[in-house]
């Protein structure tokens, strides 16, 4: 399994400093968000093209690191129309350059659940599940005509806030370039921390087959709230999580989150070990 982590993690720099902090660090691969990650290059809407993703993607592999996926983090559900149809273009534009990078993902969100809560308290879920339905099958349709998969992470305070949501998007949206970033600790419901096991194999179960990434954090309880901490810092069963993961889908990019520059090498080394 490749093990990664988040391209800004050591800060948001010019590439070649970017790069040359990332070098030597035993990560495999980044998750690379342009617009967090690289500061002397313009990135923004209108600007990619294959030559300049060509280039960004040989600056890494000239430090050993593959990019494994592009983090393109938007809110599908935006209220302002025209803010989401920037946003929709802008992850559109990271689809058709995805493999000009070096990957075939890009990875989002799915924004808050109580989105439209203030709007209608009645039917707040369905009128964002509506729209999300409505990006996603316009995204799924980018991502088939250039042969990318788009990574949607469920999140349990996201519009895809459980397991059962994860596999009704997929069902009402049969492409099968559509794949699942599993972040189990972003799921987890708070009930669930002293059920672990049931809650993996319940997910796993109903979404196991379309991982296309993996994102790995710990979690402690802080006055009965769920807090996200790095690898080993927590009570997350990381060792069980690796074990069904390597079963469900051997040799998939891992992208280790909650990390610093400082704490990248431990961090790795960590997860390094509890993989046989």
């Amino acid at each position: 399994m490749g093990i990664g982590t988040l391209a800004h993690a050591v800060g948001h720099l010019p590439l070649n400093q970017l790069t040359e902090k990332l070098r030597g660090r035993g990560i495999d691969f980044v998750q690379l968000a342009l617009s967090k990650a690289i500061s002397d290059i313009d990135t923004s809407l209108g600007k990619l093209s294959p030559g300049l993703a060509n280039h960004i993607g040989e600056q890494f592999q000239r430090a050993g690191i593959r990019i494994g996926v592009l983090g393109c983090y938007i809110n599908p559900i935006h209220p302002d129309p025209q803010q989401r149809r920037y946003e929709i273009n802008r992850f559109k534009e990271h689809l058709r350059y995805a493999r000009d990078f070096g990957t075939s993902i890009v990875a989002t969100e799915t924004a808050d659940l109580t989105t439209y809560l203030s709007q209608d308290a009645e039917r707040y879920e369905a009128i964002g599940w509506e729209l999300l339905k409505e990006t996603v099958e316009e995204l799924a349709e980018e991502a088939e005509r250039w042969g990318v998969h788009i990574g949607l992470e469920p999140v349990f305070t996201h519009t895809l806030s459980s397991k059962e949501k994860m596999v009704r998007i997929m069902e009402e949206i049969p492409s099968s370039n559509l794949g699942v970033v599993f972040d189990p600790v972003n799921l987890l419901p708070p009930a669930a921390v002293d059920d672990q096991e049931d809650f993996l194999a319940g997910a796993f179960a109903a979404f196991g087959d379309r991982i296309v990434l993996a994102h790995l954090k710990d979690v402690v309880v802080r006055d009965g709230k769920l807090e996200a901490v790095r690898s080993g810092q927590g009570i997350f069963q990381t060792q069980s999580f690796l074990e069904q993961l390597h079963r469900v889908k051997p040799g998939i990019d891992i992208s280790l989150e909650q990390l610093s520059h400082e704490t990248i090498d431990s961090t790795v080394q960590y997860v390094r070990s509890l993989i046989h």
